[in-house]
């Protein structure tokens, strides 16, 4: 899976799960909200600083962010 798209749907996981909206987090990083969404969208390659300001915005570590779901993962094993 693309790290664009991984990293994307997992900002949106935890954004969600913290109850923040895409305007909330932009703000707490000090971007645009339209940043924001091209994040979630897999559509905006982001660097190692905009991994750590995403995670200090949402509360979560970084690595948190670029680690694919467990599913794919397991999946991923068996075939090893």
């Amino acid at each position: 899976m693309d790290i664009r798209k991984v990293f994307g749907a997992n900002v949106r996981v935890y954004r969600l799960a913290a109850g923040l909206s895409q305007e909330a987090v932009a703000v707490r990083m000090g971007v645009d909200r339209a940043y924001v969404s091209a994040i979630e969208r897999g559509r905006q390659n982001a660097t190692l600083l905009t991994i750590r300001e995403v995670a200090q915005a949402l509360g979560v570590r970084p690595a948190d962010l670029i680690v694919e779901p467990a599913r794919n993962r397991s999946l991923d094993r068996k075939g090893s």
